[in-house]
């Protein structure tokens, strides 16, 4: 069975289902096929989606791992981003019709400096028209491209970090740490809205996801030449997490779904191993003087290595 990570270094023009899709085919072609059926399809999802225009950082989670995914969609994300201040597109980036030009004077460094400090914290963003939220059932960029605009509700972002990495109008680049659910896409227009100019992305690169960082990232040419050396562990996506050994005995019991009483422990998720197999993933919670720890997500690795 096939199961772990792999950190994509997205290629500019593949959308995020490209990126799975690609790497799903890869690994499944590597199983054996038995006689008279079909080659068997490994199960694969990503980590946090991104635009085609963008590169960068796109985990792609295989097997059990899927069950994972949350942890890569819920982590701040890291981008280094180029906005264009000179135009505005339908879509706040190069792939949409250009909508507006801008034809003042280059706006200058302190006013930059200014719109950049207010956008920093917790903020209000309208995510774009062509975005996948849905819209009364309906993807938001269904609906935009049929000519109907949405009314897309304001969500709560955090700008941890917003800073200049180099600005030669029109073009600004910029470092962003942000929370989950922001649109870079958004932020460019937004500061370009502040600016009294355009605000296009022109170029987006996703450096990091939480921990997960640049380094860890491997191109797709990379990933072909040698596909199981680019398949992390599990544990790798995990390992930021307080974890928990269990002995044979409590192993059993918590593969079977059941509660195990354990030393009192802060309440909080934990990674659950036996034998150095990872089990799945449980929640330590007070219960009178001592902490029990409840099954969450268990594997069926483990629930077929540990049950009877």
């Amino acid at each position: 069975m096939i199961s772990g990570i792999v950190f994509l270094d997205k290629p500019e023009g593949w959308t995020s289902r490209k990126g799975v899709d690609e790497v799903a085919h890869l690994f499944a072609a590597l199983l054996p096929v038995p006689a008279g059926r079909r080659r068997a399809r490994v199960k694969a999802g990503h980590a946090g989606t991104l635009d085609p225009l963008a590169t960068g950082m796109l985990p792609i989670l295989l097997g059990e791992a899927t069950r994972f995914a949350d942890m890569g969609l819920q982590a701040d994300k890291y981008y280094e981003v180029s906005i264009d201040l000179s135009l505005q597109t339908d879509t706040l980036d190069t792939e949409g019709v250009v909508t507006q030009r801008y034809e003042g004077e280059a706006i200058t460094q302190d006013a930059i400096t200014a719109a950049l400090a207010s956008w920093r914290g917790v903020q209000e963003q309208r995510p774009p028209h062509f975005s996948a939220i849905r819209i009364d059932g309906k993807r938001a960029y269904s609906l935009a491209r049929q000519g109907i605009e949405p009314n897309m509700p304001l969500r709560a972002i955090h700008i941890h970090q917003l800073e200049q990495i180099d600005y030669d109008y029109p073009m600004l680049t910029l470092r962003v740490h942000c929370s989950k659910g922001t649109y870079i896409r958004s932020l460019a227009r937004d500061i370009g809205a502040d600016l009294g100019c355009g605000g296009c992305v022109r170029v987006l690169r996703r450096m990091a996801t939480g921990e997960w960082s640049a380094s860890m990232m491997l191109s797709w040419q990379q990933i072909q030449a040698d596909p199981m050396q680019a398949l992390q562990a599990t544990a790798v996506w995990l390992r930021s997490w307080t974890s928990i050994d269990l002995d044979a005995a409590q192993a059993k019991r918590f593969t079977q779904g059941q509660r195990l009483a354990i030393i009192s422990q802060q309440e909080e998720a934990v990674v659950v191993y036996a034998a150095q197999q990872l089990l799945g993933m449980g929640e330590v919670v007070s219960s009178g003087d001592h902490s029990v720890l409840r099954p969450k997500n268990v594997l069926p690795s483990a629930q077929k290595t540990w049950q009877p």
